[in-house]
């Protein structure tokens, strides 16, 4: 094979002209680098030690120069200590370092690659690459810590879907919640087999990575940090609604915006979860509601007079059992609101024990089918129908509930058990917010480190080392969505059930393309295609019920969508569009500086490095590899790696050449082979990622089969691109 030419140099004065390779003209920036491919051999000497390298010598005697790589052996491995394989925030035990997808480091480094010696400098780690944060151990969120965390999340929706659902159904609504009980009992298959055969961070989004294209996990991510955004708003508009049963005459308005702040500034300052005080905090919401619960119980079947009157009240205003039926199809719609929260155990599934995740969702759900119809069925009997479709006064339904429990005679009327609950809910809902913070800042971290989101995010200030910009950024569209909201809890809550159904509706949608594409992939459970579908169904109706009880939420809940996706595009176009830029700028611009600008960042995101990890010499699915670089990465370099072992012969005799006629089959691409000689593993991953600055999560593998011998969660973000 002919030595590869020497490196372009760009400076003011590069000529603009055309280079052929294999009969197929390009623009020299169309290739990185190099305008050939190169052949390595690596070796491990232990599988711990650091990397040899044996450089092939061309039939002419010089060396090729060394194009990096990682090891491969197409399928996943394990890896001791995880930085977190993307995920919408993340949580720590109480003996762990912090455990979310911020636990990336971020440097970038796109220097010339050249021979690697047996002892290698240490490569500069390149924006998105994965490393542990110092501090973390392997201690792993038991049964109760994790259920906790995400049982805050799920039962903090209880303190206002009551009364949301009782505005659009009035005594209609306990019967809606239980719809929502049973369809979320449907989803707990669903969720358990996409979890444990990717046990990855990342829920709905690392989920739809790995088994579609990259695009497809964008959609995910923007409805993700739409879904995380309503979050915020609603949970500080609710808990301000609660404090204002303390302190009548506060603005809940400002005072909304000033939690939001409030909690901006402490994330600023490095504030994160703790497994324990979510513990203890689920522990008093929990007992708080069940004492709630049973206040009104005595109440409730003291006198069955206003259960009456409400329901004679209410079904008077109807014209039919047609509407009945409406009712309970809106309220069904709206309902979906007490379920926000059940996808949250996805996204710290690492830091969970073995066997836990599935725990942790049966125990969430039968918080929520217990929790949401109970109270809201109490609430028809304690208190004026009048006062439960009220919007006013329905925000804060579960303070009115302890007032008239406790013996209140009036709407208005504070007592001890209604300012306990209104101090519960502060609290709880205040945590809600911060669990939105911390989960969007992880969510926007993995985001930018697969480039789907601005590399800027990720910029660190040099005091506390949190993510200035995501943080910033997210208490502004926060603020704007609850002004352009005008405040208006039943417009924010659609907004905020819009995102999670459509959240929801993705995760379906990734279990039948999991089946379909993945089906080799090993899982503890396994969900019936009736129950995916009949569940998928279930949610797009909830959809629809919702988009009837509010139409112009949708209006919000749009704009809001397409302005997050129109950013994700722009990345997915922003090679394309520079060269169209550049293209005018020839025409119309006679600066060579301004040309050699925007080539030089035109070269700079082609350069960047994917690794395909390739067990054999199936010219087919090298190929699929190279389709999947194309749709899915701005880059114009692949690594196509294959590791044997000692007792095994070597490569695959076509391997090589295969690599070669890629070549000659993609021409605008740089296709190195690289053959490593050790064993496939975390190990050799980490090693070969920090040595050749590929990040692992743009290391890119075929679907392993049962017998792995390692787990794919251990990877630390190696993606699935082929069957």
């Amino acid at each position: 094979m002919e030595s590869p030419p020497d490196p372009i140099v760009v400076n003011e004065n590069t000529p603009f002209l055309h280079t052929s390779n294999l009969h197929t003209s390009y623009e020299w920036w169309e290739r990185p680098r190099e305008a050939l491919g190169t052949t390595q051999h690596l070796q491990f000497a232990d599988p711990q030690g650091s990397i040899n390298l044996v450089a092939p010598t061309d039939p002419s005697g010089s060396s090729s120069s060394s194009s990096g790589g990682n090891s491969g052996g197409g399928g996943s491995g394990s890896r001791s200590n995880r930085g977190g394989g993307g995920g919408n925030g993340g949580y720590s035990s109480p003996n762990r370092g912090n455990g979310r997808d911020s636990d990336y480091s971020a440097s970038e480094n796109h220097s010339n690659t050249g021979l690697i010696t047996e002892t290698p400098q240490t490569a500069e780690p390149e924006i998105g690459s994965l490393a542990p944060r110092a501090g973390g151990t392997d201690k792993k969120l038991n049964a109760w810590l994790a259920t906790a965390i995400s049982g805050n999340d799920i039962t903090s929706s209880v303190l206002y879907t009551s009364g949301y659902a009782g505005i659009v159904c009035g005594v209609f609504a306990p019967f809606a919640l239980a719809l929502v009980s049973i369809l979320l009992g449907l989803f707990r298959p669903i969720y358990t087999e996409v979890v444990t055969a990717l046990p990855m961070n990342g829920g709905t989004y690392n989920a739809l990575l790995n088994t579609t294209s990259k695009k497809v996990a964008s959609v995910a991510g923007a409805l993700s940090l739409l879904s995380y955004t309503a979050t915020a708003v609603v949970s500080a508009d609710s808990a301000m609604s609660y404090l204002q049963q303390l302190w009548t005459d506060l603005n809940i308005f400002w005072s909304v915006i000033i939690l939001l702040g409030i909690f901006a500034l402490l994330n600023l300052l490095g504030l994160t979860e703790s497994a324990v005080v979510a513990t203890v905090l689920f522990a008093v919401h929990c007992a708080t509601l069940l004492m709630l619960i049973g206040f009104c119980s005595v109440k409730f079947f003291k006198d069955f007079t206003l259960l009456k009157a409400n329901w004679q009240e209410y079904t008077a205003l109807q014209a039919g059992i047609g509407d009945y039926f409406l009712l309970l199809f809106k309220g069904y719609g709206a309902s979906m609101l007490g379920i926000t929260g059940f996808e949250t155990s996805a996204n710290y599934v690492e830091e969970q024990a073995p066997g836990v995740f599935p725990l942790t969702l049966r125990n969430m759900w039968i918080c929520v089918a217990f929790f949401n119809p109970v109270i809201s069925f109490l609430s028809t009997g304690i208190l004026p129908v009048s006062v439960i479709t009220d919007p006013t006064q329905s925000s804060a339904i579960l303070s009115l509930m302890g007032d008239a429990a406790a013996g209140a005679t009036e709407i208005g009327q504070q007592t001890w058990l209604g300012m306990w609950v209104s101090i519960d809910a502060v609290l709880v809902l205040s945590g809600a917010v911060l669990t939105a913070y911390v989960g969007v800042t992880g969510l926007i971290r993995r985001l930018a480190l697969d480039r789907i989101a601005p590399q800027t995010l990720l910029q660190e200030n040099p005091l506390r080392h949190t993510n200035h910009y995501i943080i910033i950024g997210f208490f502004l569209l926060c603020s704007s969505l609850f002004a352009v909201a005008n405040g208006q809890i039943d417009t924010l809550s659609g907004v905020y059930t819009s995102a999670f159904l459509c959240v929801m509706g993705l995760f379906a949608l990734a279990n039948m393309m999991l089946k379909y594409k993945r089906s080799r992939l090993p899982r503890e459970a396994y969900a019936a295609w009736p129950i995916v579908i009949i569940a998928f169904f279930g949610v797009v109706a909830a959809f629809v019920a919702n988009a009837l009880v509010a139409p112009f939420v949708l209006l919000y809940f749009l704009v809001y969508f397409i302005a997050t996706m129109l950013l994700f595009l722009l990345m997915f176009w922003r090679v394309r569009l520079l060269k169209i830029l550049l293209y005018f700028c020839k025409i119309l611009v006679r600066s060579a500086a301004v040309h050699t600008a925007i080539a030089k960042q035109i070269q700079k995101l082609s350069s960047s490095k994917v690794i395909f990890f390739t067990r054999d010499d199936n010219l087919a699915v090298l190929n699929k590899a190279m389709l999947y670089v194309r749709d899915n990465e701005q880059t114009n370099w692949v690594l196509m790696v294959h590791v044997y072992q000692e007792e095994e012969a070597g490569a695959p005799s076509k391997l090589e050449e295969h690599c070669r006629l890629l070549e000659q089959l993609w021409p605008k691409y740089r296709v190195d082979y690289i053959a490593v000689k050790g064993q496939f593993g975390p190990a050799l991953i980490d090693q070969l990622s920090e040595k050749l600055g590929v990040p692992k999560n743009f290391m890119f593998i075929t679907t392993p089969s049962s017998k792995f011998a390692h787990k794919l969660a251990d990877l630390g973000g190696v993606r699935l691109v082929t069957h």
